[in-house]
Protein backbone atom coordinates (compact mmCIF):
# COMPACT_ATOMS: atom_id res chain seq x y z
CA UNK A 1 0.00 0.00 0.00
CA UNK A 2 1.66 3.38 -1.16
CA UNK A 3 1.04 6.45 1.44
CA UNK A 4 -0.77 8.57 -1.11
CA UNK A 5 -3.45 6.33 -0.41
CA UNK A 6 -4.32 7.35 2.61
CA UNK A 7 -4.86 10.65 0.75
CA UNK A 8 -8.26 9.08 -1.11
CA UNK A 9 -9.52 8.01 2.61
CA UNK A 10 -9.34 11.60 3.94
CA UNK A 11 -10.33 13.28 0.62
CA UNK A 12 -13.08 11.13 0.31
CA UNK A 13 -14.40 11.19 3.97
CA UNK A 14 -14.02 15.43 4.28
CA UNK A 15 -16.15 15.26 1.14
CA UNK A 16 -18.74 12.92 2.81
CA UNK A 17 -19.17 15.38 5.97
CA UNK A 18 -19.16 18.69 4.40
CA UNK A 19 -21.49 17.48 1.42
CA UNK A 20 -19.78 18.80 -1.24
CA UNK A 21 -16.24 19.55 -2.86
CA UNK A 22 -15.67 23.29 -2.29
CA UNK A 23 -16.11 23.18 1.30
CA UNK A 24 -13.99 19.79 2.11
CA UNK A 25 -11.17 21.69 -0.55
CA UNK A 26 -11.61 24.63 2.27
CA UNK A 27 -11.23 22.39 5.61
CA UNK A 28 -7.97 20.56 3.82
CA UNK A 29 -6.71 23.54 2.17
CA UNK A 30 -6.56 22.12 -1.28
CA UNK A 31 -7.81 22.99 -4.49
CA UNK A 32 -11.43 21.13 -5.39
CA UNK A 33 -9.92 19.97 -8.66
CA UNK A 34 -7.56 17.77 -6.29
CA UNK A 35 -9.69 16.33 -4.35
CA UNK A 36 -11.76 15.22 -7.19
CA UNK A 37 -8.90 13.44 -8.30
CA UNK A 38 -7.73 11.66 -4.92
CA UNK A 39 -11.38 10.29 -4.91
CA UNK A 40 -11.14 9.60 -8.41
CA UNK A 41 -8.16 7.65 -7.84
CA UNK A 42 -9.51 5.97 -4.49
CA UNK A 43 -12.52 4.44 -6.65
CA UNK A 44 -10.18 3.57 -9.11
CA UNK A 45 -7.91 1.39 -7.22
CA UNK A 46 -11.08 0.04 -5.00
CA UNK A 47 -13.29 -0.52 -8.44
CA UNK A 48 -16.41 0.96 -7.23
CA UNK A 49 -18.14 4.28 -7.37
CA UNK A 50 -18.60 6.22 -3.80
CA UNK A 51 -20.17 9.59 -5.08
CA UNK A 52 -22.61 10.39 -7.02
CA UNK A 53 -22.08 13.77 -8.49
CA UNK A 54 -24.35 16.31 -10.44
CA UNK A 55 -23.43 19.60 -11.11
CA UNK A 56 -25.63 21.05 -8.33
CA UNK A 57 -25.03 18.34 -5.15
CA UNK A 58 -22.74 15.25 -4.19
CA UNK A 59 -24.59 12.30 -2.38
CA UNK A 60 -23.00 9.14 -0.84
CA UNK A 61 -23.62 6.26 -2.96
CA UNK A 62 -24.39 2.69 -1.28
CA UNK A 63 -21.24 1.40 -1.50
CA UNK A 64 -19.85 4.51 -0.54
CA UNK A 65 -22.15 4.75 2.80
CA UNK A 66 -20.67 1.21 3.57
CA UNK A 67 -17.25 2.30 2.70
CA UNK A 68 -18.17 5.41 5.12
CA UNK A 69 -19.20 3.36 7.75
CA UNK A 70 -15.92 1.40 8.18
CA UNK A 71 -13.03 4.24 7.38
CA UNK A 72 -14.94 6.56 8.87
CA UNK A 73 -14.25 6.23 12.84
CA UNK A 74 -10.88 5.05 11.89
CA UNK A 75 -10.05 8.55 10.54
CA UNK A 76 -11.33 10.02 13.69
CA UNK A 77 -8.97 8.08 16.13
CA UNK A 78 -6.27 8.91 14.09
CA UNK A 79 -6.56 12.63 13.72
CA UNK A 80 -7.73 12.74 17.77
CA UNK A 81 -4.70 10.56 18.30
CA UNK A 82 -2.59 13.62 16.57
CA UNK A 83 -4.80 15.93 18.52
CA UNK A 84 -3.89 13.89 22.12
CA UNK A 85 0.06 14.94 21.14
CA UNK A 86 -0.55 18.45 20.28
CA UNK A 87 -1.69 18.69 24.15
CA UNK A 88 1.07 16.40 25.69
CA UNK A 89 2.95 18.85 23.89
CA UNK A 90 1.39 21.70 24.88
CA UNK A 91 1.63 23.24 21.67
CA UNK A 92 -1.97 23.38 19.77
CA UNK A 93 -1.82 24.06 16.33
CA UNK A 94 -3.41 23.59 12.95
CA UNK A 95 -6.62 25.64 11.54
CA UNK A 96 -9.27 26.43 14.10
CA UNK A 97 -12.82 26.94 12.38
CA UNK A 98 -14.60 29.39 13.79
CA UNK A 99 -18.87 30.58 12.94
CA UNK A 100 -20.41 33.64 14.25
CA UNK A 101 -22.69 36.26 13.45
CA UNK A 102 -21.25 39.84 13.06
CA UNK A 103 -22.49 41.03 15.34
CA UNK A 104 -21.35 38.53 18.17
CA UNK A 105 -18.06 38.98 16.27
CA UNK A 106 -17.46 42.10 17.23
CA UNK A 107 -18.65 42.22 21.12
CA UNK A 108 -17.41 39.24 22.49
CA UNK A 109 -14.75 37.55 20.03
CA UNK A 110 -12.88 40.21 18.15
CA UNK A 111 -11.50 41.49 21.65
CA UNK A 112 -9.94 37.90 22.47
CA UNK A 113 -8.39 37.41 19.42
CA UNK A 114 -4.96 38.91 19.22
CA UNK A 115 -4.23 38.17 22.91
CA UNK A 116 -5.04 34.36 21.59
CA UNK A 117 -3.18 34.52 18.67
CA UNK A 118 -0.01 35.72 20.83
CA UNK A 119 -0.63 32.91 23.51
CA UNK A 120 -0.75 30.24 20.55
CA UNK A 121 1.07 31.31 17.24
CA UNK A 122 0.71 27.45 16.08
CA UNK A 123 -2.96 27.84 15.91
CA UNK A 124 -4.42 29.30 12.37
CA UNK A 125 -8.15 30.71 13.18
CA UNK A 126 -10.37 30.76 10.28
CA UNK A 127 -13.43 33.07 10.58
CA UNK A 128 -16.23 32.80 9.07
CA UNK A 129 -19.51 35.58 9.78
CA UNK A 130 -22.64 34.23 8.60
CA UNK A 131 -26.23 35.79 10.17
CA UNK A 132 -28.83 33.46 10.92
CA UNK A 133 -28.82 29.41 11.55
CA UNK A 134 -26.04 27.40 10.35
CA UNK A 135 -25.17 23.67 11.44
CA UNK A 136 -21.16 23.77 12.12
CA UNK A 137 -21.33 20.04 11.41
CA UNK A 138 -22.55 20.11 8.61
CA UNK A 139 -20.52 23.23 7.28
CA UNK A 140 -17.05 21.82 9.19
CA UNK A 141 -16.43 24.35 11.82
CA UNK A 142 -15.07 23.56 14.73
CA UNK A 143 -17.32 25.65 16.91
CA UNK A 144 -19.57 28.35 16.58
CA UNK A 145 -21.19 31.77 18.51
CA UNK A 146 -24.55 32.64 19.09
CA UNK A 147 -26.95 34.13 20.99
CA UNK A 148 -27.85 31.32 24.01
CA UNK A 149 -30.84 31.23 22.70
CA UNK A 150 -29.64 29.73 19.15
CA UNK A 151 -27.80 27.13 20.49
CA UNK A 152 -28.83 23.57 19.69
CA UNK A 153 -29.17 21.68 23.20
CA UNK A 154 -26.89 18.54 21.99
CA UNK A 155 -24.41 21.06 21.62
CA UNK A 156 -21.71 21.70 24.21
CA UNK A 157 -21.67 25.69 25.23
CA UNK A 158 -19.52 28.31 27.27
CA UNK A 159 -20.56 31.56 27.96
CA UNK A 160 -18.33 34.30 26.92
CA UNK A 161 -19.34 37.19 28.39
CA UNK A 162 -22.40 38.15 30.41
CA UNK A 163 -25.82 39.01 30.18
CA UNK A 164 -26.67 41.51 27.42
CA UNK A 165 -29.38 44.54 27.32
CA UNK A 166 -31.19 45.29 24.22
CA UNK A 167 -31.38 49.14 23.45
CA UNK A 168 -34.28 50.98 20.93
CA UNK A 169 -32.69 54.14 19.87
CA UNK A 170 -33.03 56.72 17.40
CA UNK A 171 -31.22 59.83 16.59
CA UNK A 172 -32.21 63.72 17.50
CA UNK A 173 -32.87 64.51 13.77
CA UNK A 174 -35.03 61.75 13.87
CA UNK A 175 -36.82 62.84 16.80
CA UNK A 176 -37.73 66.48 15.63
CA UNK A 177 -39.79 64.43 13.07
CA UNK A 178 -41.42 61.50 14.94
CA UNK A 179 -42.78 61.14 18.23
CA UNK A 180 -41.06 59.37 21.07
CA UNK A 181 -42.83 56.35 21.79
CA UNK A 182 -43.56 55.55 25.37
CA UNK A 183 -45.05 52.14 24.56
CA UNK A 184 -44.24 49.04 22.67
CA UNK A 185 -47.65 49.48 20.97
CA UNK A 186 -46.81 52.98 19.51
CA UNK A 187 -43.91 51.20 17.08
CA UNK A 188 -46.65 50.70 14.86
CA UNK A 189 -46.45 54.55 13.99
CA UNK A 190 -42.34 54.25 13.86
CA UNK A 191 -40.21 54.20 10.68
CA UNK A 192 -38.14 50.83 12.09
CA UNK A 193 -34.71 49.23 10.43
CA UNK A 194 -35.65 45.85 10.07
CA UNK A 195 -33.73 42.69 9.84
CA UNK A 196 -33.67 39.84 7.65
CA UNK A 197 -31.87 36.56 8.36
CA UNK A 198 -30.18 35.39 5.63
CA UNK A 199 -31.07 31.54 5.99
CA UNK A 200 -34.85 31.61 6.75
CA UNK A 201 -35.64 34.67 5.31
CA UNK A 202 -37.58 35.77 8.03
CA UNK A 203 -37.81 39.43 9.62
CA UNK A 204 -36.46 39.62 13.26
CA UNK A 205 -39.69 40.55 15.74
CA UNK A 206 -38.11 42.74 17.91
CA UNK A 207 -38.73 41.25 21.84
CA UNK A 208 -39.97 43.56 24.11
CA UNK A 209 -40.99 43.17 27.99
CA UNK A 210 -44.19 43.86 28.81
CA UNK A 211 -46.18 42.87 32.26
CA UNK A 212 -43.36 40.74 32.98
CA UNK A 213 -43.33 38.50 29.64
CA UNK A 214 -41.65 38.81 26.36
CA UNK A 215 -43.67 40.21 23.58
CA UNK A 216 -42.93 40.15 19.55
CA UNK A 217 -43.89 43.06 17.62
CA UNK A 218 -43.83 42.90 13.71
CA UNK A 219 -42.21 46.33 12.39
CA UNK A 220 -42.14 48.27 9.78
CA UNK A 221 -40.21 50.34 8.18
CA UNK A 222 -38.17 51.35 4.74
CA UNK A 223 -35.13 49.98 5.18
CA UNK A 224 -33.88 46.30 5.92
CA UNK A 225 -30.76 44.77 6.32
CA UNK A 226 -28.97 41.52 6.38
CA UNK A 227 -25.82 43.34 8.43
CA UNK A 228 -27.08 43.00 12.20
CA UNK A 229 -24.41 45.69 12.75
CA UNK A 230 -25.66 48.42 10.22
CA UNK A 231 -28.75 49.23 12.32
CA UNK A 232 -26.91 51.41 14.69
CA UNK A 233 -25.61 53.19 11.62
CA UNK A 234 -28.74 53.61 10.03
CA UNK A 235 -30.29 55.34 13.24
CA UNK A 236 -27.10 57.74 13.51
CA UNK A 237 -28.17 58.49 9.75
CA UNK A 238 -32.07 59.51 11.11
CA UNK A 239 -33.47 56.83 8.67
CA UNK A 240 -35.36 55.25 11.75
CA UNK A 241 -35.19 53.26 15.10
CA UNK A 242 -33.23 50.77 15.29
CA UNK A 243 -33.19 47.58 17.51
CA UNK A 244 -29.45 46.76 19.24
CA UNK A 245 -27.89 45.78 21.97
CA UNK A 246 -26.63 48.18 24.97
CA UNK A 247 -23.06 47.78 24.40
CA UNK A 248 -23.13 48.97 20.93
CA UNK A 249 -25.52 51.69 21.33
CA UNK A 250 -23.94 52.99 24.56
CA UNK A 251 -21.05 55.52 23.09
CA UNK A 252 -23.49 56.99 21.14
CA UNK A 253 -25.81 57.32 23.21
CA UNK A 254 -23.58 59.45 25.53
CA UNK A 255 -22.15 61.62 22.76
CA UNK A 256 -25.88 62.57 22.16
CA UNK A 257 -25.74 61.46 18.64
CA UNK A 258 -28.54 58.80 19.44
CA UNK A 259 -31.26 58.22 22.49
CA UNK A 260 -32.81 55.51 23.88
CA UNK A 261 -36.68 54.51 24.03
CA UNK A 262 -38.40 52.19 25.96
CA UNK A 263 -36.26 51.35 28.00
CA UNK A 264 -38.50 50.46 30.92
CA UNK A 265 -39.60 47.50 28.53
CA UNK A 266 -35.78 46.55 27.22
CA UNK A 267 -35.19 43.00 28.11
CA UNK A 268 -31.97 41.25 28.85
CA UNK A 269 -30.65 38.00 27.72
CA UNK A 270 -28.10 35.44 28.61
CA UNK A 271 -25.78 36.92 26.15
CA UNK A 272 -23.23 34.92 23.33
CA UNK A 273 -21.90 31.25 24.32
CA UNK A 274 -19.04 29.55 22.40
CA UNK A 275 -20.95 26.24 21.29
CA UNK A 276 -19.40 23.08 19.59
CA UNK A 277 -20.20 19.36 19.49
CA UNK A 278 -19.72 16.82 22.20
CA UNK A 279 -16.39 14.65 21.24
CA UNK A 280 -14.70 11.75 22.93
CA UNK A 281 -12.00 14.34 23.35
CA UNK A 282 -11.41 17.62 22.87
CA UNK A 283 -8.85 19.25 19.79
CA UNK A 284 -6.52 20.86 21.87
CA UNK A 285 -6.89 24.00 19.70
CA UNK A 286 -10.14 24.25 20.68
CA UNK A 287 -9.51 23.61 24.23
CA UNK A 288 -7.06 26.44 24.08
CA UNK A 289 -9.77 28.46 22.70
CA UNK A 290 -12.39 27.16 25.74
CA UNK A 291 -9.50 28.44 28.04
CA UNK A 292 -8.61 31.29 27.24
CA UNK A 293 -11.89 32.62 27.01
CA UNK A 294 -12.75 31.46 30.40
CA UNK A 295 -10.08 32.95 32.12
CA UNK A 296 -10.32 36.02 30.61
CA UNK A 297 -13.95 36.17 31.43
CA UNK A 298 -12.81 34.86 35.11
CA UNK A 299 -10.46 38.44 35.07
CA UNK A 300 -12.72 40.33 34.18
Amino acid sequence: MRLNKLDGLLAFWKVAQHGGFTAAAAALEVSPSALSQAIRHLEARLGVRLLNRTTRSVSLTEAGEAYLSRIGPALADVLEAEEQLHALRGRPSGVLRINAARISTAMVLQPLLAGFLKAYPGVQLELTNDEGYVDIVERGFDAGVRMGESVQKDMVAVPLGGPIAVAVVGSPDYFKRHPVPRHPSDLVHHNCVRFRFSGSGAIHKWELEVDGRLVEYEISGNLTISDSLFSVEAALEGIGLAYTFEHLSLPHIKARKLKRVLSTFSPTFPGFYLYYPSRRQQPSKLKALVDYALARSRGR
